[in-house]
């Protein structure tokens, strides 16, 4: 049977690509000296998508591929997925939730502790020699304190249970009231804000959520508060953010996304009280192994005609 042909929007780790590459007939997007040559020499022969979360499928790439029957995406967000074309033209999409819940929620506890116990500052002041010379500046606890949470699905939960471990008292913004779980809900974020020591957003990107943590918000939380975002650059207005930071009306922010990305502003850089990281919270081999395996298994049950193990459309 001949392999199905598949394009891909960027790579992936190496085990992955290699089953791939095993299996079908993958066609490489993000090495084509000239993208729309390679769409009008294969475009009619593609049959699915293998993306990344940040990098989704347009409708104008969709637009060219008139076979295109899944969209398999390597990340739990779909937001760069234009999943209004695709239900429109009957074509799967698929993620890969989950698997990456409990290294995203353990990076936002750890980029809440490293925010509030300056702790880059404190491998810095080490490095430095310092140690001995001249007294470390006292931090704030984390233990103990109110964390507000945007966003209350599997993430969110996962986050409230390690911020638990630490005796902090729990309350949180969602679009209704999530029955499953005990903590305070919330219906005004800025409400939420104004209680919080610190606040963490993982609500999805797209539409719905562009802009929510913006100026009203960030005043809210006020000078003593930290901001930690590990959701979508998206959710924040990063000129709030960045003049919330330099003014210093919040305290300090953690973010492991930013907008534009990874190009992200340069005023960040100037900054002694953000923690920056590169959208790297899934980055363990661990999940990264499990996320590859969902998206081979996801490509492989459609072209058996089997269920899809996690469809999104």
């Amino acid at each position: 049977m001949p392999k199905v042909d598949i394009l891909m929007t960027g790579a992936y780790p190496e085990w992955d690509m290699a089953d791939l590459e095993a299996n079908y007939n993958v066609h490489r997007l993000f090495e084509a000296d000239d993208i729309q040559q390679l769409l009008s020499k294969v475009g009619s022969k593609i049959r699915a998508i293998a993306t990344r979360g940040e990098l989704g499928a347009s409708c104008e790439l969709m637009g060219q591929l008139p076979n295109l029957e899944i969209v398999s995406c390597y990340g739990v967000g779909t937001d760069a997925i234009d999943l209004a074309h695709a239900r429109g033209r009957g074509v799967r999409v698929t993620n890969t939730p989950d698997v990456l819940t409990e290294d995203v929620a353990d990076i936002a506890l750890g980029l809440l502790l490293a925010t509030a116990r300056h702790i880059p500052q404190a491998d810095a002041f080490v490095r430095a020699g310092q140690w001995g010379k001249v007294a470390m500046p006292l931090v704030t606890r984390v233990t103990g304190k109110k964390i507000g949470i945007a966003g209350m699905g599997r993430i969110g939960q996962a986050i409230a249970r390690r911020a638990e471990a630490f005796g902090c008292e729990i309350a949180y913004f969602s679009r209704g009231p999530q029955l499953q779980v005990i903590y305070r809900f919330e219906p005004d974020l800025v409400a939420l804000a104004h209680w919080s020591d610190a606040l963490i957003v993982i609500v999805p990107g797209g539409a719905a959520t562009k802009g929510i943590i913006g100026e009203e918000v960030l005043a809210a939380l006020g000078p003593k508060g930290i901001f930690i975002n590990v959701s979508r650059g998206s959710t924040v207005d990063e000129e709030a953010l960045i003049s919330s930071l330099q003014s210093r009306t919040i305290q300090s922010a953690g973010l492991d996304v930013f907008l534009n990305e990874p190009v992200i502003d340069q005023r960040f850089l100037a900054l002694d009280n953000v923690v920056l990281h590169p959208h790297h919270g899934s980055g363990t081999i661990e999940t990264r192994k499990a996320m590859g395996q969902l998206v081979r298994d996801n490509l492989a049950a459609h072209f058996a005609g089997m269920p899809l193990p996690t469809p999104v459309v």
